[in-house]
């Protein structure tokens, strides 16, 4: 009988990883997954799957392959997250962009942002005609969303105050166009109230 070592390979750990979830270069395997980068595609693409490498963005994530009807094998789910968790990420979104374009030297390479600062941004990106009050209400349940989907990560909560890292892998989920887009689909709707 075989053992469980006679199936694994050198980057068993480093897929299994990928597909739980987005992995960053501070990860344990992220070396085995830049190493065996070709031979984790190989299998991925056998289940029509894509490998992403944003070496320069620290982080790798896997992406379904679309036919041209943009049909996939269905592995991975597409989750709705509803307009008001949409307005948070945008936020995220631009508030990252914003540091990457101009980065201050008190923060390195990751973007931090605390509970008020999200609620500050939010109330400056709101137009006035949007309700406000029950959005404001309801946002730790949108930022808890945010988190359980992996765009922000906790890393600090004192009193009542959390300190969040925004995730790199918004990026990619949120493009610039993306939020273009949807800040003229807010304005829209506000226009229409």
């Amino acid at each position: 009988m075989r053992e469980l070592e006679d199936y694994l390979k050198p980057y068993s750990k480093a897929m299994v990883k990928l597909l739980k979830g987005p992995v960053e270069s501070s990860a344990s395997v992220w070396s085995e997954l830049l190493h065996y980068q070709v031979e984790i595609q190989e299998y991925l693409g056998q289940i029509g799957l894509e490998l992403i490498v944003k070496r320069e963005e620290g982080f790798a994530f896997v992406t379904q392959f679309e036919d041209s009807e943009g049909n996939t094998q269905g592995l991975i789910t597409r989750r709705q997250i509803g307009f008001e968790t949409s307005i948070v990420l945008v936020v995220l979104r631009q508030s990252l962009e914003e540091y990457d374009s101009n980065p201050t030297q008190f923060q390195a390479s990751a973007k931090f942002i605390t509970d008020t600062e999200i609620k500050e941004e939010l109330e400056l990106f709101l137009p006035e005609q949007f309700n406000r009050v029950k959005f404001l209400q309801e946002l730790d349940r949108y930022v808890k969303r945010i988190v359980d989907l992996g765009y922000l990560k906790e890393v600090n909560k004192k009193d009542q105050e959390t300190t969040y890292q925004i995730r790199r892998i918004i990026k990619e989920k949120v493009s610039l166009g993306a939020l273009q887009e949807f800040k003229d689909k807010l304005q829209d709707y506000v226009e229409s109230i």
